[in-house]
């Protein structure tokens, strides 16, 4: 294969990033297709920095020739600040987790919603839409139902701990889609909406190595609902596996953050990356970090 002429610097901003996967899979896929393509972490706990230094890290990234950064954790509503240009749906998510810089500009993009919907359409194509239950309301949850009500979905019940939150964020989505049935909804409540629903998604840091367990009771599932999970380490969360023991179809966080990363590949080279290729790239090295553990 023959080496293209561009070059592509990238970097990811936020707190704790130096493990994570995002940047290999990123090389990896420039690797394939021929590019010249470099994606390095810039931890914000290593350089002991604030979440408000991304201003100064984004012009320090034009400077020094980057084509773009992807912003995690605590920055992607701080960076709207410093951004010249946002696209609809990051602006209606008050958030940013990729920005490309064009021309000396930076133009911010959401990648967590859009990922999710082509996580969902590739994992789950005949998953029913009519009603979903989904579990937590913050950050990547905002996202997730963003992207399920894009997707078609008619009745959300939205669950989270924090009633306040999660009253607001179905206030805000209902106005992204009025046509929609956007309810905010308790964890007491889950007995009484989940016979109705078709689906359920996870999105609370339930499940991750630092959270076990699961993240309600277990008895109301049913082999009819489908479960869709955005924790991915470990990929094969206690709920992915209890889910799929009962006979429903299961969506593991893994497609998420594939998707994720696909979509910052496009907005950063303007090539299609290869989601399958990159999923299993992205699997080969959740088992290369099972087997160093």
């Amino acid at each position: 294969m023959s080496i293209r002429t561009e070059s592509y610097l990238v970097g990811l901003v936020g707190d704790g990033v130096t493990p994570s996967l995002t940047p290999p899979m990123h090389e990896r896929e420039g690797d394939v297709q021929g590019l010249r393509y470099l994606y390095r972490p810039i931890d914000l706990l290593e350089l002991g920095l604030p979440g408000d230094a991304v201003g100064d890290l984004l012009r320090s990234a034009r400077s020094l020739g980057f084509n773009g950064l992807n912003i995690t954790h605590p920055c992607k509503q701080l960076v709207l600040e410093h951004l010249d240009e946002v696209s609809p749906d990051a602006r209606r998510l008050g958030a940013v987790n990729t920005v490309v810089i064009e021309d000396g500009r930076f133009i911010g993009h959401n990648t967590d919603f859009s990922g999710f919907a082509a996580a969902l359409a590739s994992g789950l194509p005949d998953a029913g839409l009519d009603r979903v239950v989904q579990l937590g309301a913050g950050g990547a949850g905002s996202a997730v139902a963003y992207a399920l009500l894009t997707a078609g979905v008619k009745v959300l019940e939205l669950v989270d701990t924090d009633a306040a939150r999660c009253a607001a964020r179905a206030t805000e989505l209902s106005g992204f889609f009025p046509d929609r049935t956007i309810t905010p909804r308790t964890t007491a409540e889950l007995p009484q909406l989940m016979p109705l629903a078709d689906g359920l998604v996870h999105c609370t840091p339930v499940g991750m190595a630092a959270h076990p367990g699961v993240p309600l009771d277990l008895d109301l599932l049913e082999s009819r609902h489908w479960v869709a999970d955005i924790v991915y380490r470990p990929i094969e969360t206690e709920l992915v596996l209890s889910a799929r023991a009962k006979g429903c179809q299961v969506l593991d966080g893994g497609r998420m953050a594939v998707g994720q990363a696909a979509d910052s590949f496009r907005i950063f080279t303007g090539l299609e990356a290869d989601a399958d290729r990159m999923r299993s790239h992205f699997l080969d090295l959740v088992a290369q970090e099972e087997v160093a553990a």
